[in-house]
């Protein structure tokens, strides 16, 4: 991410670059006309707006809590651009440091693979391997060994390196035989260097570059290092850099977008100032979580983009809100309060359901579910009090150079037509949209579970490269995809592994290995693919069958039936809980409970497009030469829910935008009918030019080369684009015309609470004055005698255009 990019400097270095943006900020505001230094503008006879003054006239102000902040912003500017200010450059200069404390691969938290794996981390004091394969001439050549034999004790002084094990002594503790370091054909070999707990990057390098020089000592040989310790470090190196071109390919054309759109450079740069402060304090309360709690690589760049989405959402909502005030002629001053008193209600309103939307991840146990809630909820919190309050103050700066339309939005337009010929075909329609989201959606129900490990990046890194040429040709030191941890003295654990042979499904047991003290460890081995069916058959079978001993079973095939089982435990939990909110937020916004469930369901069908789109691609691999990846014949597990949580939220995060619109317009006396076709007129463009917004954010990550991060930006943009153009567009419309006023329905106790209790989207606002309140009152006309009715029937009648001329 840019700002991780700017994190990852040297600290003078960032000072440095960190001057940029904040003179960027003090030069748009003299550029625009303001001065940092507090002046009293001048009024010039036409009363032109340049500060917050207002012409005589003025009305009153708006009421509400969202008016306030928006006045209160607006009048004291440079104070909040000054805190804002701080918090981007305190996210810029923690923000290397969360990528640091992230981790990998982490487990579901309190399942039976989590426990095994946790047991046999306290009992080893090792935390990881680095390996290295050197390839090329015969293992046996004598250069060869003289150079490995030479690293293998240079690299065992190094500081934390527990033990090394190499194809010319198998003899060191807790390490494979000779023979098993050998590929078959006899022209490869291994080194494995096993680290201690709490080794540091610095340690790990040392031991690479100490592995990397075997090829110079040994003519022809090539070396490749890499290992679980090093697949960690290429995929935090990874991730940071495909959040960084992400955020740096994406945010000019966002730019030239949203010039586009509101045809001036000033009001396209305020959304993206606002994102760039968004995303500097979704640095810093990340970087707070990772103080409490393990977050995953992947979590960084998820909860950054959804902030940097969002973000621009917001702020492109209240701009353009804003130019609307100006086009009814507003001052500066009245457009900036009254856009907080509307569309500030709007966000404020859409981000409370993105969090509640994001809360349920808080239900399951894995502890990556937890992150990426805790992470998403502070993130969308920040963004939203950045279009309540950075907004707002950068309008006070550069909104009288915003360019304004000249009148009001039309009531007929291209969306308008649409919603008359969809009302003219309602049921079709409705039909057609439905029936096109299932068959979209149908893929996922053939979705496969998979937990990724090196194949998460390319085959062109060295992680990557060492773990394909251990599967391809050496078979000894494949990692088994069942493991079974027991509790027993070494001899019962080897008759237990006997016992296990003879399961169905079980192709080859390794013979028993011990941990520590009464702690053993039994690699089970599954043919076909590891993670698959016969896999999962099997890890049934051995907790069904534990040989009277206290076993646990962990491996990759172990995690995914953990996973599964939570998904399918807690899944429905979590989806009630998220329901249940969104109805009820829905009801208190409109007063109706047809227009809450009509909304929850529309969402599940672009959702389940979202995950069929999911499923085809990185499955059963459809474009993925055009997207630079290896389909790994599966979903990372944690994926589809993640992709359901935050395209939950997005979709709603529409709605709200839609419905408050049309809510709006029913309140002040338009039939249903009307006020659909009105409302998708009036905010159509703005959220199909949000969701254009997010699509090119989302892609702009999918570009990057970490397949986790493709996963969720595909899985994203699809849903945006889907719920953006055929379901608010179409579905909507054709529902709400076939539902009619029962749209609006609710139980006689469910409109007494909402007239008590609801949210109304709908703020009066007092009426603007005037457009020209200098010119002066004309005097009265003396009134002219009447003419006698001879003299009036004989003068010219005035025609009317397009009239028929008056008869004499």
């Amino acid at each position: 991410m840019l700002l991780t990019l700017l994190g990852l400097l040297p600290r003078p270095r960032r000072i440095l670059l960190l001057l940029i943006p904040l003179l960027a900020l003090a030069g748009g505001a003299a550029f625009g006309g303001r001065s940092l230094r507090r002046s009293r503008p001048k009024r010039t006879p036409e009363q032109q707006d340049t500060g917050t003054a207002q012409p005589a006239g003025v009305p009153p102000r708006c009421g509400g809590v969202l008016a306030a902040v928006g006045r209160v912003c607006f009048r004291h500017r440079r104070w909040v651009l000054a805190v804002w200010g701080v918090v981007l450059v305190a996210g810029v200069l923690i923000g290397g440091r969360v990528f640091d404390s992230a981790g990998t691969g982490t487990p579901a938290a309190g399942s039976e693979s989590a426990r095994g794996s946790a047991l046999v981390a306290a009992a080893d004091p090792a935390a990881g391997t680095v390996t290295a394969v050197v390839d090329g001439p015969r293992v046996d050549d004598p250069a060869v060994r003289s150079a490995v034999t030479s690293a293998a004790r240079a690299v065992a002084a190094l500081p934390g390196v527990v033990s090394v094990s190499d194809a010319y002594d198998g003899s060191t503790a807790g390490t494979a035989g000779a023979s098993a370091l050998r590929a078959q054909d006899g022209r490869a070999s291994l080194v494995v260097v096993r680290m201690a707990d709490g080794t540091v990057d610095r340690e790990v390098n040392a031991v690479s570059a100490r592995l990397d020089g075997i090829g110079q000592a040994a003519s022809g040989a090539r070396v490749t290092v890499g290992g679980d310790l090093v697949l960690s470090q290429e995929v935090k190196q990874q991730t940071a850099q495909d959040t960084t071109f992400g955020e740096l390919v994406t945010l000019p054309i966002v730019l030239i977008v949203m010039v586009l759109v509101f045809g001036g450079f000033a009001a396209a740069s305020l959304p993206l100032i606002g994102a760039v402060a968004s995303v500097g304090g979704a640095l810093l309360a990340i970087f707070g979580f990772s103080r409490i709690m393990t977050l995953d690589t992947s979590v960084l760049p998820i909860a950054t983009v959804l902030g940097l989405g969002l973000s621009i959402d917001y702020a492109l909502l209240m701009v353009n809100r804003f130019r609307e005030e100006r086009g009814r002629g507003a001052s500066v001053t009245a457009a900036v309060e009254r856009t907080s008193a509307t569309a500030g209600r709007t966000v404020a309103f859409s981000g409370v359901t993105v969090a509640v939307a994001l809360s349920g991840l808080f239900v399951f146990t894995s502890p990556v579910f937890r992150a990426v809630g805790a992470a998403g909820v502070s993130v969308v919190v920040i963004t939203v009090a950045a279009g309540l309050t950075l907004v707002p103050a950068l309008l006070g700066f550069a909104g009288h150079r915003i360019r304004a339309p000249v009148g009001p939005v039309p009531d007929d337009g291209f969306f308008a037509r649409t919603v008359r010929r969809v009302q003219r075909r309602a049921l079709p329609v409705a039909l057609a949209a439905v029936a096109l989201l299932v068959a979209a959606g149908a893929p996922f129900l053939t979705a496969r579970a998979h937990t990724a490990g090196a194949d998460v990046l390319p085959a062109s890194f060295a992680s990557r490269s060492v773990a394909d040429t251990v599967q391809q040709r050496f078979p000894q030191q494949i990692p088994a995809p069942v493991t079974v941890v027991v509790e027993a003295p070494q001899q019962q654990a080897q008759r237990y592994a006997r016992q296990v042979a003879e399961l169905p499904g079980v192709s080859g047991v390794r013979p028993a290995q011990q941990v520590a003290g009464n702690l053993s460890t039994v690699d089970v081995l599954v043919a076909g693919d590891p993670q698959g069916a016969r896999a999962q058959s099997v890890i049934g079978e051995l907790r069904d069958h534990r040989g009277g001993l206290r076993t646990w079973v962990t491996g990759d095939a172990a995690s995914v039936v953990d996973f599964k089982q939570e998904i399918a435990h807690r899944g429905p939990i979590a989806f009630a809980l998220v329901a249940c909110g969104t109805l009820l937020l829905l009801f208190l916004m409109t007063g109706s409970v047809v227009v809450p469930v009509k909304a929850l369901l529309m969402n599940v069908l672009s959702l389940g497009c979202s995950l069929g789109a999911l499923t085809l691609v990185f499955q059963h691999g459809w474009f993925s030469g055009l997207l630079g990846f290896t389909p790994a014949g599966g979903l990372e597990s944690y994926i589809p829910v993640l992709v359901f949580s935050f395209a939950f939220g997005l979709s709603m995060d529409y709605e709200v935008f839609l419905l408050s619109r049309i809510k709006e317009l029913r309140d002040e006396g338009h039939s249903c009918a009307r006020a659909v076709e009105l409302g998708l007129q009036r905010s159509g463009r703005i959220i199909n030019s949000a969701a254009l917004l997010m699509v090119i954010v989302f892609a702009g990550f999918a570009a990057g080369q970490m397949l986790m991060i493709k996963e969720m930006g595909i899985a994203l943009a699809v849903a945006v684009a889907v719920d953006a153009t055929l379901v608010r567009c179409l579905l909507v419309p054709a529902a709400m015309s076939l539902f009619g006023e029962f749209n609006w329905w609710a139980p006689r106790p469910l409109k007494w609470l909402h007239g008590r209790v609801g949210l109304r989207e709908h703020v009066v606002l007092p009426p603007l004055p005037s457009l020209r309140p200098h010119l002066p009152a004309l005097p009265q006309l003396p009134q002219l005698p009447q003419l006698p009715p001879q003299l009036a029937a004989r003068l010219p009648h005035p025609r009317v255009r397009g009239a028929a001329a008056a008869k004499p």
